[in-house]
């Protein structure tokens, strides 16, 4: 069943799924700038408050799969206005806590709402415009959401220099509000009778097990709990993200469709760009920390000097496709993913010194090959998924995502304390910086040793994404000026969607 949109509601819906991407990616990085005035407020050491930014992703990977179930058991109306209302009251309980767990709890609410905010956003989008009117519609709601990390770490930095932190959660409050009576007018509400049951026991078994995981990830190395405890935290949630790989295999509809790893190129894909992501991800998380204790600048200072990564990145996002039609992906990802681990390993040289247009460069640097990289690894998760199971593809890919960021700041973090011999706090700034520089050869190592999954690939996958066509003898130019109009259609629609992810 689904109630079909007015003209004027359908204007009225790109904004309204637009501030919801933007805040929710607003809110991926807004705290980073912020860490060390909150740690301080807690009473706890700037890498401790690690769990406050990876609980939030990690929230997102658990609630993200079971978006599109619940939309098509409640609609989109009210899942999307419900959603909204859940993030309004984690970022209020953010702001109101009085310490670290309050906080972590707090951002894992948030996480709830926006993981089933921008699924539910993109179903009513795609059911409410024909595809003549797509690409202009995405691209309106892709920008703000490119917007929130170039913002977020400025907006941090400048709330903590003049006004309480708790500020930096309570600025979500009136757009909430005004979201959710808007998506109560306006928001279509869109249904399905056809709805697979949803897997509880998996849900339970994944969202237990990788919580688990990281939890045991986030301890290790604090004085809080033993190693021996924090690494049995850790196996026992291995032990139950194997079981949820037992369980789905004999699921007909599983929480994450596993079966699609027999595809090779969606298995390079999820692998190569999860370890990549266990390098790169902890990057925005260790630089506001540099740049504050290590190097003395203010919280305003480090969100300028973070500025230029996601501002490449957008650059990078119209430049892409030219350059993936150039290289084909082999190519690319090849040679892009020890780039940037160089390039992650060069912030080593970045000392108190070191001019403003070293680090800016760097910066830059990193949003521009990082953005080219997973644009690279996202768009070539489809190049041979069938088209019934995309959205099986979708959910995975998005919740590897988010578990390997998770994931990968934690380690950034975990690494930094054993490098800092267990000290969360030193006193000294020149040995927290070393502490940082030498934990960035480890994640730049890490980076460029993923380029060896990539190895893997063969000359002309994703090819039919990217459409990169190598030099070719006669007769197979020939056959290749021959595909179909229905391929030709086909291979332009998914370049479309890949490349707007």
């Amino acid at each position: 069943m689904s109630s079909d949109p007015k003209p004027s509601l359908r204007s009225v819906l790109p904004w309204l799924v637009a501030t919801a991407f933007f805040i929710e990616t607003l809110d991926a990085t807004i705290l980073n700038t912020a860490v060390p005035t909150v740690a301080e407020s807690l009473g706890v050491a700037p890498l401790s408050l690690k769990s406050a930014v990876t609980s939030y992703a990690l929230s997102l990977a658990v609630f993200i799969p079971i978006s599109g179930w619940v939309a098509d058991r409640l609609g989109t109306r009210r899942t999307f206005s419900s959603a909204m209302a859940l993030f309004a009251v984690g970022s209020l309980l953010c702001g109101l806590s009085v310490n670290l767990p309050m906080l972590v709890v707090s951002r894992i609410i948030q996480g709830a709402g926006g993981a089933l905010m921008i699924p539910v956003g993109r179903i009513a989008m795609v059911r409410s415009y024909p595809r003549s009117e797509m690409i202009r519609a995405m691209n309106f709601v892709i920008i703000p959401g490119l917007l929130g990390p170039l913002m977020g770490p400025l907006i941090g930095g400048l709330i903590v220099q003049w006004l309480p932190w708790r500020m930096i959660f309570f600025v979500n409050l009136p757009i909430t509000i005004v979201g959710i009576w808007a998506a109560r007018r306006h928001m279509p509400d869109y249904r399905s009778s056809d709805r697979p049951p949803l897997d509880r026991r998996g849900f339970l078994l994944f969202g237990s097990g990788i919580g688990l995981v990281a939890y045991g990830l986030e301890v290790l190395g604090e004085h809080g709990l033993s190693s021996l405890t924090a690494d049995g935290v850790t196996a026992l949630g291995g032990v139950l993200v194997f079981g949820y790989v037992i369980h789905a295999r004999g699921r007909r509809h599983p929480l994450l469709a596993l079966d699609l790893f027999r595809i090779r190129t969606f298995r390079i894909s999820i692998v190569g760009g999860f370890i990549t992501r266990l390098g790169a991800s902890g990057m925005p998380f260790l630089l506001p920390l540099l740049y504050q204790l290590g190097l003395g600048y203010k919280p305003w200072q480090a969100g300028l000097l973070l500025m230029p990564a996601p501002a490449a990145a957008i650059l990078m996002k119209v430049m892409t496709a030219p350059i993936l039609r150039w290289t084909g992906h082999r190519t690319a990802l090849r040679w892009n993913t020890f780039i940037l681990g160089a390039i992650i390993a060069s912030f080593s040289v970045v000392e108190p010194s070191s001019p403003l247009a070293l680090i800016l460069g760097l910066s830059f640097l990193q949003g521009f090959f990082m953005s080219l990289q997973f644009t690279s690894v996202n768009s070539l998760a489809y190049a041979d998924i069938p088209d019934a199971r995309t959205s099986g593809a979708s959910a995975l890919t998005s919740t590897g995502q988010q578990m390997s960021m998770s994931f990968g700041i934690a380690l950034a973090s975990l690494t930094a304390t054993l490098l800092l011999g267990g000290d969360l706090e030193p006193r000294a700034p020149e040995v927290f910086a070393a502490g940082l520089h030498r934990t960035f050869w480890i994640l730049g190592g890490l980076t460029v040793l993923s380029s060896i999954i990539f190895l893997w690939l063969k000359p002309d996958d994703g090819n039919n994404i990217s459409n990169h066509h190598p030099p070719t003898t006669s007769e197979e130019s020939a056959l290749r000026a021959g595909e179909t109009a229905r391929q030709r259609q086909a291979s332009r629609f998914w370049k479309r969607r890949v490349f707007q992810d």
